[in-house]
């Protein structure tokens, strides 16, 4: 899990492939709840948070440069 103060302290091309990463994190969840092996289903509710929580911060240090 990221917690919004440890994102908050990467750069612009580091929150970049974070959400990178969770969005294939979120698509073998998918796949796996797709093909019904997926254990803990609420990991994709925290991926799709996660996902969430990065691209706030970053559009905020986006709008604080511009």
């Amino acid at each position: 899990m990221s917690k919004a103060s440890e994102l908050r302290e990467k750069s612009a091309d580091d929150l970049k492939k974070t959400v990178l990463d969770l969005r294939k994190e979120k698509l073998n969840l998918r796949f796996q709840q797709a093909g019904l092996q997926l254990q803990k289903t609420s990991e994709v509710r925290r991926v799709r948070r996660d996902i969430a929580r990065a691209k706030t911060i970053l559009s905020e240090k986006q709008n604080a440069k511009g």
